[in-house]
């Protein structure tokens, strides 16, 4: 890892101690107290703060408040396919589970009548998740299903279930193509509050559609990732 051009080489070598130390921790295992790594290290606890202070900053180190300060898990990449969440944690070594958090069915409106094409005012269930990763929040997702493609199906069947999986299995519909932006955001205090992250704190947005075989449009979904606990992996060919 590069040095800041500033660094002076009592901080070069105070930053590469703690990067061998951090090497040897399993991500969750927090830092020893600061006055006894401080002391350990034969280092002012102002300059050891400064130090955990940029590797928090570099999303090595993430604190908790009232609880401490603790090795970071590396962000699992997600490669941009038309897999879901489940499948794509797994792939990635994560168990993958879900929270139902809402559940209702409603008329379309205009704007999402259009996404999933259908007439407006046909009715569409609305499911809002928490997504986790090793039972820990990913992302806040809100699926939208034409609901006469899914006939029967609750937020309850959706808990800790995987939607495509249900499509395939219960209703005989296997996604076939989807069309999927991403953009940077900053969550919202009601995102952060179920994301356990702090208000305004960096996030992707993805918004997806996809089809079924049939040509169907089978959900419109906007999921809200966490920026601390994500990245983004994208395969590039000259052209």
């Amino acid at each position: 890892m590069s040095a800041p051009a500033a660094e002076t080489d009592k901080q070069r070598e105070l930053r590469r101690r703690l990067e061998e130390m951090i090497a040897t921790m399993a991500p969750g295992e927090p830092l020893p107290a600061e006055r006894d790594l401080a002391r350990d290290l034969g280092v002012a606890r102002m300059t050891l703060r400064r130090a955990v202070d940029a590797l928090v900053d570099r999303q090595v180190l993430v604190r908790r408040q009232g609880a401490g300060t603790f090795v970071a898990a590396p962000k699992p990449a997600h490669r941009l396919a038309a897999n879901s969440f489940s499948a794509d944690m797994r792939a990635r070594g994560l168990r993958p589970g879900s929270r139902t958090l809402s559940s209702e069915r409603r008329p379309a409106g205009v704007v999402l009548a259009a996404l999933l094409e259908i007439p407006p005012g046909a009715a569409v269930l609305h499911v809002r998740r928490l997504r986790l990763a090793d039972d820990e929040p990913m992302a806040l997702e809100d699926l939208h299903v034409p609901a006469d493609l899914v006939p029967g199906l609750t937020g309850e069947d959706l808990q800790d279930r995987s939607y495509y999986e249900l499509l395939d299995q219960r209703y005989g519909h296997r996604i076939v193509s989807g069309t999927q932006t991403a953009e940077a955001a900053l969550t919202s205090a009601e995102e952060a509050e179920l994301l356990g992250v702090a208000a305004g704190s960096p996030a992707f947005c993805f918004e997806r559609t996809c089809r079924v075989e049939n040509g169907r449009m089978a959900e419109f979904v906007r999921s809200v990732y966490r920026g601390d606990r994500y990245r983004i992996m994208v395969d590039i060919f000259p052209s």
